[in-house]
């Protein structure tokens, strides 16, 4: 430090004092036993995503256009139907009127076509499982590493409280006398926002091309219902072989740190519902790039 340098941070000292010392103490999560700041930390997006704008400026417009259904009359009102048990009556109060005719998941219409209900992404979940987690639960956790490395996603990570990080799957029902209910059978990551468009990314871009024996995503038959339950979810699942698993970067650059590949189902979630929801949620996956076949 030259003279000159050394004798303005000593006038700026005397002038100004030495800053204060931190006398308050870290308070420490009981949970994670990790210091907690004094004031909140919120790490944001540091770029723009690509295919996020891709969706706004270009594939917004075109799967509106590809799936608009123009209805020039209103709607006719639901019918009037009798209930079975009259809510009136102190005797049948709380019971359930069952609809008839049977469940209506399948016959219910999309809502009308406009500006504000364009299909969209709303989230992709990723599911594997590991079926040597019912002898031991350590066996998840080379599963959880390579989906925590693969999506980046941590619980609360970033200070943000909506990222739920890596899950354990359980099971429901007993299947088979090695499926029981509440033993961990796999784990399961959603994502949302700038982490879900840089998945799809790293999918589109570097997995895919490099399947030997993925021509895309088959399609059901022509003659396949359309009232079905999956017909009618706004869901698009597929699955990827454990060979997948190598190809993204995040775990190729250090592919040795992970002994075990493992295949995983992918779910792109839309906010499509009622009739032809299903092939709406297609119109939009296939706008980035996924290709789909039909057998």
């Amino acid at each position: 430090m030259s003279a000159t340098a050394a004798t303005a941070t000593a006038r700026s000292v005397t002038r100004f004092g030495r800053p204060p010392r931190i006398s308050k103490s870290l308070r420490i999560d009981k949970r994670t036993r990790l210091p907690i700041p004094h004031l909140p930390v919120t790490v944001r997006d540091i770029a723009p995503s690509r295919l996020e704008d891709h969706y706004y400026t270009t594939l917004q417009d075109d799967v509106m256009y590809m799936t608009y259904k123009h209805e020039h009359l209103p709607r006719p009102p639901p019918r009037e139907i009798r209930l079975t048990f009259d809510p009136n009556d102190p005797y049948t109060k709380n019971r359930h009127n069952p609809p008839v005719g049977g469940s209506q998941v399948g016959r219910k219409l999309p809502p009308p076509s406009s500006p504000e209900n364009v299909i969209k992404l709303e989230k992709i979940q990723i599911h594997t499982m590991v079926k040597d987690a019912s002898q031991s639960r350590s066996n998840l956790l080379p599963a959880m590493m390579a989906l925590r490395a693969l999506t980046g996603e941590t619980q609360d990570g970033g200070g943000r409280h909506g990222p739920q990080g890596v899950q354990i799957v359980r099971g429901k029902k007993s299947v088979g006398g090695w499926i029981r209910p509440g033993i961990p059978i796999g784990v399961k990551v959603d994502l949302k926002g700038q982490s879900m468009y840089d998945f799809l990314g790293s999918l589109v871009e570097f997995v895919l091309p490099r399947l030997r024996d993925f021509n895309g995503v088959i399609l059901p038959p022509a003659s396949s219902s359309v009232n079905s339950p999956s017909a009618v979810s706004g869901v698009v699942s597929f699955g990827l072989p454990p060979e997948a698993m190598g190809f993204f970067p995040q775990i190729e650059v250090n592919v040795d740190a992970y002994p075990k590949s493992y295949g995983m189902h992918i779910h792109f979630i839309t906010n499509a519902t009622g009739l032809g929801a299903q092939n709406r949620a297609r119109a939009l996956v296939s706008g980035f790039q996924i290709p789909f076949i039909r057998k």
